[in-house]
């Protein structure tokens, strides 16, 4: 039987502490477990960006050229994973991608074209919230690219990063994978909160319709472009919190920066949330 009581204006008042408050949250709510979660979370990833401020210091001082990839179905978390990275960085110096549909000029270039210019200048680091692989699965899978320029780019996708890679850009590609309950209840929520609305359009009401076919391309997608040279890392996404920290994990470990063996926390990500694309992996999506 619970016998714990809710809490009170006085509660509040009695405490001079987060120590002291915790103790009574612990004694008089069923929230306590919770409460630990998020101020584990909000500081883990106060750390974190941290990290990533020495990183980008770092990326400005040698003249790097970082291109960070965020990939997945809709919902599963790319933007919210983007504004967490980009929160304390240097405006200057970073910069987010997220290009709308072609003009009519640009269906009548050569593909990549659009996405050449919009790589990172010399001390920069770039997120694409969805990039060239648009045409890898969505627009094939929606209708909005022929067979024939679908079966072009998946030749040509490897050339294109490995002429990158040897000019010294450093691209980290992430999957963001999704199941498909945890989709259907993202995408309610969305319809429900007048503030998430915008982000709700009939593609991602064909996500669910539509959700074997995505897994198709999805895997073609993966045998064909998952190079030793430009690897696809799979982040497992269900729960936000903990993918958002460990994706930061992983582009942190990619680095070694300047300071970064003074980091508070721990810089290696978790292998059961952020795994390198295997055939053999088991995709929750």
């Amino acid at each position: 039987m619970n016998t714990k009581k809710g809490l009170n204006v006085e509660d509040f008042q009695k405490v001079d502490s987060n120590k002291e408050l915790l103790e009574v949250i612990k004694d008089k709510s069923q929230l306590y477990n919770k409460v630990i979660k998020t101020l584990s979370y909000t500081e883990e990833l106060r750390l974190l960006q941290i990290e990533l401020v020495k990183l980008q210091r770092w990326i400005s001082k040698e003249n790097k050229r970082v291109a960070v990839v965020f990939e997945g179905r809709d919902a599963a978390g790319k933007g919210g994973n983007i504004r967490r990275f980009m929160e304390h960085l240097n405006p200057r110096s970073s910069r987010l991608v997220a290009l709308n549909k072609p003009t009519e000029v640009e269906k009548g270039q050569w593909y990549f074209q659009r996405y050449i210019k919009e790589l990172p200048n010399p001390g920069e680091i770039v997120f694409f919230d969805r990039s060239w692989y648009n045409r890898a699965v969505v627009e094939p899978v929606m209708g909005f690219c022929t067979e024939n320029q679908y079966k072009e780019f998946l030749v040509q996708v490897p050339e294109f990063e490995h002429m990158m890679y040897e000019d010294g850009l450093i691209i980290i590609k992430f999957w963001l994978s999704i199941t498909k309950d945890e989709q259907l209840r993202r995408f309610e929520e969305r319809k429900e909160n007048p503030l998430k609305r915008w982000k709700f359009s009939p593609v991602d009401k064909q996500g669910q319709i539509l959700w074997d076919k995505y897994t198709h391309y999805k895997a073609e997608m993966f045998s064909k472009t998952h190079t030793s040279y430009s690897p696809w890392m799979m982040v497992k996404t269900n729960d936000k919190k903990v993918a958002r920290l460990e994706a930061m994990r992983h582009v942190i470990s990619q680095f070694d920066y300047d300071g970064k063996e003074e980091a508070k926390t721990t810089l290696t990500p978790d292998p059961n949330v952020v795994m390198r694309f295997y055939r053999s992996n088991s995709n929750v999506d």
